[in-house]
């Protein structure tokens, strides 16, 4: 698993491309979506996110996708969970100090980030919002760009 996260950090660009692609395509069936209607989408959009993120990005499924902003490392794989940047305790060699054989997610996020046509790195991200643990990001990126997004996902939760 380790590996496909190392492999995913190295190919961030293409993986930015496709996304880029997923995303406009997720967007634009949001009349489909609203049909069907976004509660009964949840569980089987979280099961496949949550198999193919988790694959490509061990993803912690936060229910708020940082990956494009994070070089395609998952913030969430931090020990200390931190969405903004390293803690300040990274190793000399780029390891965690909380887990010395892991390298620090962060330094990851800057290498992948690098590579990505939009550095998104220093957007600040907001904190997780545990009621959204589990839930869909495709599905969240969707109703948030076609309706009033904090309305609406505050409500649904």
């Amino acid at each position: 698993m380790y590996r496909v996260r190392q492999w995913s950090v190295k190919q961030s660009r293409l993986l930015e491309a496709f996304y880029q692609r997923f995303e406009k395509i997720v967007v634009r069936l949001h009349p489909l979506w609203n049909r069907i209607g976004y509660e009964r989408l949840e569980k089987p959009f979280a099961v496949t996110e949550k198999t193919v993120k988790g694959f490509l990005f061990d993803c912690q499924m936060c229910g708020q996708c940082a990956l494009s902003s994070t070089g395609m490392s998952c913030p969430m794989n931090c020990p200390k969970t931190l969405r903004n940047g390293p803690c300040g305790g990274v190793r000399s060699n780029g390891n965690c100090e909380i887990k010395p054989d892991m390298p620090c997610v962060w330094v990851q996020a800057w290498e992948g980030s690098s590579r990505m046509k939009k550095d998104n790195v220093h957007v600040v991200q907001f904190a997780v919002n545990n009621k959204l643990y589990g839930r869909s990001s495709w599905l969240a990126v969707a109703r948030d760009q076609n309706t009033d997004s904090s309305i609406q996902r505050e409500a649904s939760v």
